[in-house]
């Protein structure tokens, strides 16, 4: 029999795109999502989801006891990380309480192992980029530490409960089936809807700040690989090639000029942030074989082409719990 595996965020980046791998390579694909940040039309054809919020404890345990995963894969959250501070109930609800339900119901339900999806935004801006595995973290907003928390939360699940689990941080993954109808995240996405809306480009501060930008099509094979290898191992994964935001939007512009658009580029007002963020990913290259071929603006070709595609969706906007120093361009 093949393994069952449960997926959090099925409709999301990550999760629509890997469940799709798994299905063609035989394996039994369940998903659990509430539709706050994708979208039913990104489901695969042979997935079986339910509409669940991870924050009722009760209908997790209930999904768990219904369908009994093998594996599972936490893709779920909101990775809003200059949002967080101002959204801090929600973004802990969201990142810290839903995947420690999750945490819970594997224990009880004897899964196999549990496989996390954390952040780079673990590590801060106390660490010189790249990031190694072996840095103590210094999460820098709400968001990093909820991530963080998991992440303790998951070692002391192991050594009380023998909970096997491996720690996955992903960073400035792109791909189809992104959510580029959020306002404060996904910012390669943000452009290519703004740059269809005739829209300027917007850009926070000099532009200067570095990140490395990576195609989600090679994370599948070390994602599926670490269901049976990495026990209580922590990875990166993501891009060699770091370059500055501006460049980044200077890419998406000249993109956008093969689809008949032609946007600005602006600079707003800088937001609290690390500078410069791009990770070492030499332990996944050697321990999973992981292989990043990256051509950004393949990638960035192939987004517009699949956004043009998609119906002209609102702009998703959220209640903010906190106002008080909040940027001008979030008002």
């Amino acid at each position: 029999m093949s393994s069952k595996v449960l997926i959090t965020g099925i409709a999301g980046l990550l999760g629509s795109n890997f469940s799709r791998y798994l299905l063609t390579q035989g394996y039994e694909v369940i998903g659990i999502d509430d539709f706050s940040g994708g979208y039913k039309e990104n489901l695969a054809k042979g997935v079986h989801c339910e509409n669940i919020n991870l924050a009722n404890l009760g209908a997790v345990d209930h999904f768990f006891r219904t369908e009994k995963p093998d594996y599972v894969y936490h893709f779920a959250a909101y990775a809003a990380e200059g949002l967080s501070p101002f959204i801090r109930q929600y973004n802990y609800t969201n990142n810290l309480i839903c995947s420690t339900n999750l945490i819970t119901s594997s224990i009880k339900y004897d899964v196999k192992k549990f496989i996390f999806t954390s952040s780079m935004a673990v590590y801060g801006r106390e660490n010189p980029p790249p990031f190694v595995e072996t840095m103590q973290p210094h999460p820098l907003d709400p968001y990093g530490v909820a991530k963080y928390a998991v992440e303790m939360d998951l070692k002391l699940a192991h050594e009380q409960f023998g909970l096997h689990y491996t720690i996955i941080r992903p960073h400035n993954i792109v791909g189809c089936y992104q959510n580029i109808w959020d306002r404060y995240r996904n910012v390669i996405g943000i452009w290519i809807r703004k740059s269809i809306n005739r829209e300027p480009l917007c850009i926070y501060g000099d532009g200067l700040q570095t990140r490395a930008f990576s195609d989600v099509q090679y994370y599948f094979k070390p994602f599926e690989k670490v269901m049976f290898e990495g026990d209580g191992e922590i990875f990166n994964l993501g891009a060699d090639q770091e370059r500055t935001l501006l460049s980044a939007a200077q890419l998406v512009q000249k993109c956008a000029k093969n689809f008949g658009f032609n946007p600005d580029i602006i600079h707003l007002e800088p937001r609290h942030e690390a500078k410069f963020a791009f990770c070492n990913h030499d332990k996944a290259k050697k321990m999973l074989e992981f292989k990043d071929n990256t051509d950004l603006e393949v990638t960035i070709n192939k987004m517009f082409e699949w956004a043009l595609t998609q119906p002209n969706r609102e702009v998703k906007t959220i209640e903010y719990e906190l106002t008080k120093n909040i940027y001008s361009f979030w008002k």
